[in-house]
């Protein structure tokens, strides 16, 4: 097991990771000389997303050397470790190399219970060309710049509004349980893009958010700063998310606002509604 560590002293790292990553990011967005490559899944990759991850992971190793590592771009280490660091540098590199302003960086702390469970502890969506950052987890509140951010209220699914990046990526078999969450909502909007929606529901500036294909680094961070700002987050079948969810579920993540409308979406989701 790990030393024990502070909640205080793990926050100052993720701000330190938050400033060092959004300033290689920054660096490299909107440059016309930016060369992409193509990963074995076909999707795109820069040099802004390997050197921002190659930074945070020596502030980490630094930090606390006994943690572990598990991040889009350079892979696992330690995975046994107490605490693990799960890292996306940019997500929505689509949104980077176009110029969208949307994208981000996912940083989430995980730490193993009494079980040896892995659970979501800490977490930091930053959006560095927006300068917006939440940050929250277990026994911290959700902040976005270091002012309070709650998700709003919603008793009735009716009078939701969700967001989501675009059905597109949906399979076949997700577009059809999709239709019934579409059906049940006030509105629904597409081009939340990445994981800007889930930010918009921990703040309360809209409801849902829900997507399909998401990898462990894309959540990760997601779940402790919604879950710290009033919100529920799970897979389409209502269960929580865990270290293994991107296989066992395919990564479908909902979002919510309020827990009332979150079992309401679910139960969409399924059919039930």
């Amino acid at each position: 097991m790990a030393s024990a560590v502070s909640l205080e002293a793990c926050v100052d790292l993720v701000h330190r990771l938050a400033d060092i990553s959004g300033a290689i990011a920054l660096k490299y967005f909107r440059t016309p000389s930016l060369s992409i490559d193509a990963k074995s899944d076909a999707s795109p990759v820069t040099i802004a997303d390997r050197d921002a991850e190659t930074a945070m992971r020596e502030f980490i190793r630094q930090a606390f050397p006994d943690h572990g590592i598990i991040g889009e771009e350079h892979g696992r280490e330690q995975t046994g470790a107490e605490y693990l660091w799960i890292l996306d540098p940019i997500d929505g590199t689509q949104s980077f190399i176009n110029g969208v302003p949307l994208f981000g960086t996912l940083i989430g702390l995980w730490k193993r219970d009494s079980t040896g469970e892995a659970r979501p502890w800490l977490g930091c969506i930053n959006h560095p060309a927006l300068a917006e950052r939440w940050v929250g987890g277990e026994g911290l509140p959700t902040t976005l710049n270091g002012k309070p951010a709650r998700t709003r209220t919603c008793a009735d699914l009716s009078h939701a509004a969700l967001y989501l990046t675009a059905a597109d990526y949906f399979s076949a078999e997700e577009q059809t349980l999709f239709s019934g969450l579409e059906r049940a909502v006030a509105r629904r909007r597409f081009g939340g893009t990445d994981c800007y929606h889930y930010a918009m529901v921990a703040s309360g500036w809209t409801d849902i958010a829900c997507e399909s294909g998401l990898k462990l680094h894309d959540y990760a961070a997601i779940v402790p700063v919604l879950e710290a700002a009033g919100g529920v987050v799970s897979d389409w079948n209502g269960q929580a998310l865990t270290l293994e969810s991107e296989k066992t579920v395919g990564g479908r993540t909902i979002a919510s606002g309020d827990k009332r409308i979150h079992a309401a979406a679910v139960a969409a989701l399924r059919g039930h509604n």
